[in-house]
């Protein structure tokens, strides 16, 4: 099997089985944002307790790829102290920089790898 094969699987199946979708209505933070050029939208509460993201939970419309991202980080963040997540986060915002031309760490990124082809795109990122 191709490695854009089993990507696109990847984010096909975070899309059909979404990961932490449903708020809660408890947490410490919200963010709530709109991508204007194609309607994805999506909205995001976390639980931050002891420097620990201890509870993630989201709701949204969009592609394929909105969704599943959002189904992948949060999983990825799940229980991860906050300098923990924050390594991930520069590690994503990185490869989705890089044009296609990252060298993305797997350690890291796990199920997100996925999006190394998104990046290509610059249209498709928000």
């Amino acid at each position: 099997m191709e490695l854009d094969s089993l990507y696109q699987e990847v984010i096909l199946d975070h899309y059909k089985h979404p990961q932490h979708k449903g708020l809660r209505s408890d947490y410490s933070a919200q963010v709530h944002h709109v991508n204007p050029s194609c309607g994805d939208e999506i909205t995001l509460n976390l639980t931050v307790s002891d420097g620990l993201i201890s509870a993630i939970s989201w709701d949204g419309v969009g592609c394929s790829i909105s969704q599943a991202s959002v189904s992948i980080m949060s999983s990825l963040m799940m229980n991860k102290e906050l300098s923990e997540a924050q390594t991930i986060l520069d590690e994503f915002v990185a490869l989705m920089q890089s044009k296609g031309n990252g060298s993305p760490d797997v350690s890291v990124l796990e199920d997100a790898v996925a999006f190394a082809g998104v990046s290509q795109y610059p249209a498709r990122i928000k």
